[in-house]
């Protein structure tokens, strides 16, 4: 068998201007709006190290300055919270700048998600490596790219994180035709369209935002014209890389556990009530509040 080599990089694309959250995304990126008391952006550097990723590259852009500095050390913080004798809140300001090995580099010129993906070749090299995007937050127990990384290692080639949805909404998404495996939750993919119409989609299995990429996307990305939007679509390039011999197979693995959308509004404060509820130190106080709240609403109505 041929050994593969080891996936230790993470590349996070977080360019984005997140217009659908303007006003609060005038001068805050949308990466760092909090998700209960962490911004999003923590919860995905934290999924990438627990699948053993500890090299973290972000793709950022203007005015994303903030996402550095959430992952650095703030000293005079630290020795507030010091000569206050407060540990808990000192353990948890210090926590992001421990989690990885940060990297940053700006797109530019944002030109899409692909070419988001490209400008991480000069830092990834010819490595396999993972995509994580920051809108789809990943609950901690269910560990879909570690299984991703798995399938990719006995594999090889990319892995992509499929997801079933209602066929009503697979035009909000990139689509796969696959093809089944020995295993339940494991797909070859053989083809993809990037948000087709309903009536042309070839599954209800939609691409969400992760992936085990194999190093021959870049030079696909490199040759890829600009499509849907007008941007460079990832989406586009693993199309030619699933029906190329080039780069190995795609597969998909489909997930079936709980995600957060943070990109949505609605999904986005449906997610915090979702974790706070979930809390140990907030659950139950918050959902007693919740079911009354509830309650006084529906009688009302």
């Amino acid at each position: 068998m041929t050994e593969r080599p080891t996936i230790t990089k993470a590349v996070i694309p977080a360019a984005g201007l997140g217009t659908r959250f303007l006003p609060a995304t005038k001068a805050t990126p949308k990466e760092m709006l909090p998700v209960v008391d962490k911004p999003a952006i923590q919860y995905v550097v934290e999924e990438a190290v627990a699948a053993g990723l500890s090299d973290v590259l972000m793709i950022t852009g203007r005015n994303k300055r903030p996402l550095e500095d959430h992952f650095d050390r703030n000293y005079e913080l630290e020795n507030a919270l010091e000569k206050k004798g407060d540990e808990s809140r000192l353990a948890r300001v210090r926590e992001s700048s421990d989690l990885a090995t940060m990297h940053y580099v700006r797109q530019g010129d944002p030109r899409g998600l692909g070419h988001a993906v490209l400008c991480a070749a000069p830092h990834v090299g010819q490595e396999p490596f993972a995509v994580l995007l920051g809108d789809d937050l990943i609950d901690a127990r269910d560990p879909l790219l570690k299984r991703m990384v798995e399938v990719q290692a006995r594999e090889g080639g990319s892995v992509i994180a499929l997801m079933e949805v209602d066929p009503a909404q697979i035009h909000l998404y990139g689509c796969a035709a696959v093809k089944p495996t020995g295993e339940d939750d494991v797909v070859e993919i053989t083809g993809l369209v990037e948000k087709p119409d309903a009536a042309e989609a070839p599954s209800n299995l939609a691409i969400i935002g992760r992936y085990v990429l194999a190093p021959e996307i870049f030079a696909i990305l490199r040759e890829t014209e600009p499509g849907r939007g007008g941007e460079i679509q990832l989406t586009d390039a693993l199309q030619k890389l699933a029906t190329s011999d080039e780069g190995g197979p795609v597969h998909g693995v489909v997930f079936d556990g709980r995600r957060y959308d943070t990109g949505d509004r609605g999904d986005y404060l449906r997610a915090i009530v979702r974790l706070a509820c979930e809390r140990e130190d907030l659950g139950p106080e918050f959902r007693t509040w919740l079911r009354s709240y509830v309650d006084e609403e529906m009688q009302q109505s």
